[in-house]
């Protein structure tokens, strides 16, 4: 099955550059004290939805000669594989595609197998899917307490879930030239439009709407294991939120009856009752189960559904999972890094939509379970829960200091803690999956890489891309500690189609691989100019491989459904496919993701191959970083991090002009 799996995040490479703007709530629309929504929009969050264009197909005839742009070995014998594919098997399998594609107008064509993928993958999705993101800390330092902090992003986000649900939620536009689109005005006219017109209007602003349909999944949402294929779950009526602690299990209601938002110091009450509760920690955490094999864990799953089903569908069915760890980080980034990775195991439900961390120092961050959905939905939550939860906290020090025994709500009755029966055999499960997810993150190693003064301004002073230097510093580093290149994937979203996933850029180019063999080489027989247009090369077909990745122009996913659709209709697969050109492409040593907003410090995964990287990036205003994992001795993480380091003095030195 295809490797190039892994989007995690970084649907931001395209089209995450607009600021996350709050619009606060009408004074007609309160909750006990303060309002359950943290904007209140009229364009509502569906209207550009409907008349959001299916994803386009790729010029077909392209498609194999870009592939073969960027394979050396073994060329001759690629080419005819090509040739024949484009001819006969590939031909036909392409008009099986495009017939399907019309028989199925309300969807993407890459959707059904894309789902498909994920759910019928037995991985355990730790590690080999679920990544994490961790926020920047609150500036006030009190607000980093924390049970100051859960209380405040848990109410942010159930005022985001309100928001969404009431179709109030800004929608998500990329704005090609946000001072003429990203205005009033702009907004103005798209709600005069109807929701059928109003794409094209958008248009005429050079402003592009994305594809809003997995936000609907970030809430009340799981994923159930079953043997052979996982399903998706949710239970839009749940009022309740799931909290663990100590490997226990936490329930009580944030909404009531009519879906008001609870008190503020309510919430806080609860929360502070489950962090003292003094039971001890779990015995045998089931948590753990949720990072088996999915057929192993399905298994399992059964046998606790036997005297346990309230309790798995209250955790099913909860709004999300908030996690209390009782782990400080050290505000090590490393620390940081592996707590919300994986962490111990014990406290963590990897099934859920996503998970909301919060370690006992106050460090926050969100893993999130991927079959469901990619990044632009969770960066869009996480950049409003970051930003009301900040500007609008509700929980302050003050008030907690002083706080006297609430009376609307007694946290001792308002809490449920689930209680588990658990046969001898469960607890044999739950001992076994706990030696193999012992075994399976002690063979990951993080390591951090930081570099000063290399900056997106820096890069636009010098008319470079900032996605298209990072990506050129791994080709370069890659260089550096083995001497070659290597398959490299970097995710790009789709959501400017209707249900769109993610379509893979491909950084390592000739363009790439001239300028490293250049820029590492002893000779010296490359200028400082020859250097520098070489760059200016890099950035420009890193610029077109984007955009067209981001258009729908990519191969990957071409490819991935051709190859899907003969497998469902039993045709025989063609040759093209067990190519050894195409088996490396998709061996991908450099799995890349970036992250770009104000509101992340950190944002990490494994790589999707032992003998690969997992590099989660980003480049800010005045730094450029990543989270560098690996499995040794497959890799050295902390020999490349060196690695990165040369290599990205050596590009700023050409841009610089000082060598």
């Amino acid at each position: 099955m295809f490797k190039c799996k892994k989007s995690f995040f970084s649907n931001s490479v395209t089209f995450f550059t607009k600021q996350s703007r709050i619009i606060y709530p009408l004074p007609s629309i309160q909750c006990k004290n303060y309002s359950s929504r943290i904007m209140e929009d009229i364009c509502t969050s569906q209207k550009f939805q409907q008349c959001t264009f299916n994803n386009l197909y790729p010029s077909y005839q392209s498609q194999s000669s870009r592939k073969l742009a960027n394979e050396s070995t073994q060329f001759e014998d690629t080419q005819k594989l090509v040739a024949t594919f484009q001819l006969e098997e590939g031909k036909e399998l392409n008009q099986k595609l495009i017939a399907q594609d019309k028989a199925n107008k309300h969807t993407s064509y890459i959707t059904g197998s894309w789902f498909d993928m994920y759910l019928r993958d037995r991985q355990p999705i730790v590690l080999n899917y679920n990544p994490f993101i961790s926020y920047v800390d609150d500036p006030k330092t009190p607000y980093n307490d924390q049970i100051i902090k859960a209380a405040n992003f848990l109410i942010s986000a159930i005022r985001f879930r309100e928001t969404l649900n009431a179709g109030l939620l800004e929608p998500e536009v990329y704005h090609m030239n946000p001072k003429k689109s990203d205005t009033e005005m702009f907004r103005k006219v798209v709600r005069m439009l109807p929701s059928s017109m109003s794409w094209y209007g958008a248009y005429l602003y050079k402003a592009f709407p994305l594809d809003m349909s997995q936000y609907s999944s970030l809430f009340n949402s799981t994923r159930i294991p079953e043997i052979g294929r996982d399903r998706l779950y949710r239970c839009d009526k749940a009022k309740h939120v799931l909290v663990m602690r100590g490997g226990h299990f936490y329930v009580f209601d944030v909404l009531d009856k009519d879906g008001n938002l609870l008190a503020p110091l309510d919430i806080y009450a609860c929360l502070k009752w489950i962090q003292q509760d003094p039971i001890s920690p779990s015995q045998n955490p089931i948590g753990f189960l949720t990072a088996e094999n999915r057929d192993t864990w399905a298994y399992a799953r059964r046998l606790l559904m036997e005297n346990n089903s309230s309790q798995m569908e209250a955790i099913d069915s909860a709004l999300f999972n908030l996690v209390l760890d009782d782990v400080d980080t050290d505000n090590d980034p490393v620390k940081i890094s592996k707590l919300f990775l994986h962490g111990n195991g014990a406290n963590r439900w990897f099934d859920k939509s996503f998970s909301l961390i919060v370690a006992r120092d106050g460090k926050a961050a969100v893993n999130f379970e991927h079959s469901w959905g990619d990044g632009v939905a969770v960066m869009r939550f996480i950049n409003e829960s970051h930003k009301d939860s900040i500007e609008k906290p509700q929980v302050h020090p003050h008030e907690v200091a002083v706080m006297l025994p609430r009376l609307s709500v007694d946290p001792s009755h308002h809490v449920k803690r689930l209680e588990f029966q658990l046969s001898d055999q469960l607890k044999m499960a739950v001992s076994d999956a706990r030696q193999r997810f012992d075994q399976m993150t002690g063979s990951l190693s993080v390591d951090l890489f930081i570099y000063e003064g290399f900056s997106k301004q820096f890069c636009k002073d010098q008319q470079v891309s900032p996605d298209a230097m990072m990506q050129l510093g791994f080709q370069v580093a890659y260089q550096l500690q083995n001497g070659g290149t290597c398959a490299t994937y970097e995710s790009c979203s789709t959501a400017a189609f209707k249900h769109g996933r993610t379509e893979t850029i491909r950084p390592c180019t000739s363009q790439t691989t001239a300028f490293s063999r250049a820029i590492t080489s002893s000779s010296g027989k490359h200028s400082l100019p020859e250097l520098r247009a070489m760059i200016t090369d890099c950035s420009k077909v890193h610029g077109q491989l984007t955009k067209e990745a981001a258009m729908g122009q990519g191969f990957d996913r071409h490819l991935f459904a051709l190859k899907y659709l003969a497998q469902q209709q039993s045709l025989p697969i063609p040759a093209l496919y067990q190519d050894p050109a195409y088996a490396a492409i998709n061996h991908n040593i450099l799995s890349t993701s970036t992250l770009g907003s104000p509101a992340v410090e950190l944002g990490g995964f494994a790589p999707v191959v032992h003998d690969g990287y997992g590099i989660g990036y980003s480049i800010q205003d005045n730094r450029l970083g990543a989270v560098v994992t690996t499995y040794p001795p497959h890799r050295n993480g902390s020999d490349f991090v060196s690695c990165l380091q040369s290599a990205f003095r050596r590009i700023e030195d050409v841009l610089r002009q000082k060598m």
